[in-house]
């Protein structure tokens, strides 16, 4: 896929201008009722644990519901990776009227039944970040999730290869993502797609419940007592997992630490990026995809229907969807991909405890 998130950005805009519901492909209807200028939007984020829902996905989706809709109102909840309790933060919000809503699942599966109340209520639901498994979803708005494990794959071999660490030296930890989260199985999917070619071993894998960097650590830590020093390199879904595995590492004093992957440029990752404790991770502009959702719950509230870029298919359907593209980032590439697109400013990522390592890597 060779589409960059500013030029889906554009396109997703210039879409919402000139196109309509006709060319819907999985009848789902639109649920506008009363003044849209007035409308409750409800935006429902999956879990605390990853950092990218409050710091990011959160104020840039409200920001751009501001501009375009500045008497709309955005309803927020945090489901804290408890499916049943993002059940209720739904039916609350149907409850209160909301005319559209933007799910994050944290369950992709069960969160199919938040989508079918809502149809019953004729309130249409963007799949946001994770699909949803409903063929009744208007709009699914992500990035190219098996590229994600491609990616993270791809610069752990090659990582390996530089090192000219030898196959029959050791092999890889896999930690996974979530095994409710139908992203983690498209992550490891890519994954396992460079990997399973490359002659290097999977030792052990793990699906990480809820993302939980704590779990990820504990596992990791068995198996560094199960492998030991035959563990060269970790596959880390993302960068809270990083995070938890290198902790493991470095309480066992293993030294000096095999090559660690991650994903979301999260701010921890990066700082530990430049320190040299983690390899990569992924960088996916999170403001294009919020605000493209934002501009859709508009759409919708307006009863317009824009075509999607691609259609992702649940059961039968064919889901209108927008697929960004995610970018690797080393520690050489995080000037020009994340702070050059305004993830960071140096400052933040700079501060004093990183001083050294920032001057090294020629950010200040």
């Amino acid at each position: 896929m060779t589409r960059t998130p500013r030029a889906l950005a554009l396109a997703a805009a210039a879409l919402v201008a000139v196109l309509t519901l006709a060319g819907c492909t999985n009848g789902v209807t639109t649920g506008a009722t009363g003044d849209p200028d007035t409308a409750k939007i409800g935006l429902l984020l999956p879990d605390s644990v990853t950092a990218r829902y409050e710091s990011a996905d959160r104020p840039y989706f409200e920001e751009r519901i501001g501009e375009l809709c500045p008497s709309c109102q955005v309803l927020y909840a945090n489901a804290d990776g408890d499916a049943a309790k993002q059940q209720q933060q739904a039916e609350s919000m149907l409850t209160q009227g909301v005319s559209v809503l933007v799910l994050d699942p944290f369950d992709g599966v069960s969160a199919a039944s938040i989508v079918g109340l809502a149809s019953a209520r004729g309130v249409p639901v963007i799949a946001y970040d994770r699909l949803i498994q409903s063929p009744d979803v208007a709009y699914y708005v992500s990035f190219d999730n098996e590229l994600v494990g491609r990616l993270q794959a791809e610069a752990l071999v090659d990582r390996l290869r530089e090192l000219d660490v030898d196959p029959a030296d050791g092999g890889i930890l896999m930690v996974n993502g979530s095994p409710t989260d139908n992203n983690a199985s498209q992550f490891k999917r890519g994954a396992h797609a460079v990997i399973d070619g490359s002659g290097y071993e999977v030792l052990a894998e793990f699906d990480t419940p809820g993302w939980d960097p704590g779990k990820a650590q504990d596992w990791v830590s068995g198996q560094i007592t199960r492998f030991g020093s035959r563990i060269v390199g970790v596959y880390a879904a993302n960068d809270p997992t990083a995070g938890g595995a290198i902790a493991s590492l470095k309480a066992a004093g293993v030294a000096p630490l095999p090559p660690v992957t991650g994903q979301d440029a999260e701010l921890a990752g990066l700082q530990r990026i430049l320190m040299g404790d983690q390899y990569m991770t992924v960088y996916k502009a999170l403001r294009p995809q919020a605000f493209l959702a934002a501009e859709l719950a508009i759409d919708l509230v307006n009863d317009r229907r824009p075509a999607g870029e691609v259609e992702v298919a649940v059961g039968d359907a064919r889901i209108p969807s927008f697929l960004l593209e995610p970018l690797p980032v080393r520690r050489g590439e995080i000037a020009s991909v994340v702070i050059d697109d305004g993830f960071f400013t140096v400052a933040q990522l700079c501060t004093s405890d990183y001083a050294s390592a920032c001057r090294e890597a020629g950010l200040t």
